[in-house]
């Protein structure tokens, strides 16, 4: 599984993305985000605040409680508005 951080997500985890085997109970979204927070005190900081989080799933916006597989790539970023 690809993950992939962007803005200050990315400054906060130190990384821009990181090829992952998250163990077999990760199976969406909110597990994978609860899964990470344990990889390092930069991303419990990053995904402390779930609200300011989007996600996507194979480059399409989805729930938390979308279901992954072994071969999706994540993406992680804050909320973006237009103007």
């Amino acid at each position: 599984m690809k993950v992939l951080y962007f803005s200050w997500l990315r400054t906060k985890t130190g990384c821009a993305q990181e090829d992952l085997s998250p163990p077999a109970h990760v199976g969406d979204v909110a597990t994978l985000v609860e899964w990470l927070k344990q990889r390092s005190p930069g991303h419990a900081e990053a995904l402390a605040d779930l609200s300011a989080v989007r996600a996507a799933v194979n480059q399409e916006f989805v729930a938390f409680d979308h279901a992954l597989a072994s071969d999706d790539e994540v993406a992680l970023f804050p909320p973006v508005t237009g103007g």
